[in-house]
């Protein structure tokens, strides 16, 4: 939050893409960091990607940032064109199917608008990469937010999901609200549990569900629909003590 957002000049890529073309030769894919690099007017992202396959034509991916706003600014034939130069996946922030929870953690969009975004993407030819995020409603709306998260990650159907687990970053506002006691915490039992709704309500064509982030107790990956009952017997098996829980010490963001 202390960082505000801006658009890096361009002798300052320039230069990053001269560093890259001498010290990064085998590196085969490249990310637009560090913020929602879609929202960059279309010219740019043109200039940008065609510079990359130019300056860097070993390069076989593009990836960036994608917010339901930059999206909504982006024409389906505008995103096919960036598809064309190299753009190949984007990464996109569900965080949550619920409305009043994002509404709660001031999520500039509901669930709808981001599920129809994300639509987009993927019709317009892009690998489309969704974040859900654990324990983000607290214990009161945590099945509902499990199930509708559940039922839009399957109406959006990216190519792969990411589930983490809520941390709080101490001066944050839900940080305060915690302190407070506004807000609570789930137990690394709550989080397994919701989990298991989560993904009892995802059901994708294809795709790949990953939970191996460090915030996460648990780690999963899990090729839907190939392994999803074998997911949900392991979270099972951890609810009862079957299996090892990664420790609070061990947590990372």
């Amino acid at each position: 939050k202390d960082k505000p957002f801006g658009v890096k000049p361009d002798d300052i890529v320039q230069k990053d893409l001269d560093f890259a073309a001498v010290h990064c030769r085998n590196s085969r894919r490249v990310f637009l960091c560090d913020g929602d690099a879609l929202i960059l007017p279309q010219r740019k992202l043109v200039k940008l990607l065609s510079d990359i396959r130019r300056k860097l034509p070993w390069v076989t991916r593009v990836g960036s940032y994608a917010g339901a706003k930059s999206l909504k600014r982006k024409s389906p034939d505008e995103l096919r064109e960036l598809g064309s130069l190299g753009l190949g996946v984007v990464y996109m922030g569900l965080e949550s199917g619920d409305d009043d929870t994002l509404a709660r953690m001031n999520k500039a969009d509901d669930a709808a608008t981001i599920v129809e975004q994300g639509r987009k993407a993927r019709r317009a030819g892009l690998k489309l990469n969704a974040t859900v995020l654990l324990g983000l409603a607290g214990p009161e709306r945590s099945v509902v937010h499990a199930e509708k998260t559940g039922r839009a990650l399957t109406e959006m159907q990216p190519d792969q999901i990411g589930a983490l687990s809520l941390m709080l970053i101490p001066g944050s506002p839900l940080h305060r609200d915690w302190r407070r006691g506004r807000f609570t915490l789930l137990s690394p039992r709550r989080l397994l549990g919701e989990l298991k709704i989560l993904l009892q309500h995802t059901t994708l064509e294809r795709g790949l569900f990953l939970c191996n982030h460090a915030s996460n107790h648990l780690p999963l990956k899990v090729r839907l629909p190939r392994d999803k009952q074998a997911a949900l017997d392991r979270i099972d098996a951890a609810l009862a003590g079957d299996i090892r829980l990664r420790p609070e010490s061990l947590r990372r963001l």
